[in-house]
């Protein structure tokens, strides 16, 4: 696998193949993180962009949310949490959804790359802070491939 990094965004490292083609139904987000100011940031900058969104506080939690949605094609969370980490979490639920792509939002990449060796293909890290526009590039990069959504997708 190669890893595409982009000057515009230098922090965001992406892995795999990536959706080629326009979506036929809104796309879905799974958003996790403990602290409440950042998990409505993100819920805000992906609600606003025109994905659909369903937020949740830990893993448990998430875990809980998404045996209820039908479909879900992103999952972005926070690596540390309380209960379980953003790995584990990605982990479990890539059991039941085996295609999902996962961002994790970190302010410790250290440790993620401590625990988890490498990123396997369709998962991506975002440094902490992150940007409105750097947030937006990662997730268009791992849902369509590219840093801007394709035209009327189906939002």
């Amino acid at each position: 696998m190669e890893i595409q990094r982009s000057s515009a965004f230098p922090f965001v490292h992406v892995y795999g193949a990536r959706m080629k083609r326009k979506p036929s139904r809104p796309l879905n987000i799974l958003v996790v993180d403990d602290e409440e100011s950042v998990q409505k940031f993100v819920e805000r900058v992906l609600r606003d962009s025109g994905y659909v969104t369903t937020t949740a506080s830990d893993g448990p939690e998430a875990i809980e949310k998404a045996a209820k949605m039908e479909h879900f094609d992103l999952l972005v969370t926070d690596v540390m949490m309380p209960q379980m980490t953003g790995d584990e979490l990605a982990r479990r639920l890539r059991t039941q959804y085996p295609s999902l792509k996962v961002l994790y939002l970190t302010g410790f990449s250290d440790r993620l790359f401590k625990e988890k060796v490498t990123l396997w293909a369709d998962e991506a890290f975002l440094d902490k802070p992150c940007s409105v526009k750097g947030l937006q590039e990662a997730v268009s990069l791992l849902l369509f491939g590219r840093v801007e959504a394709p035209e009327n997708y189906a939002s």
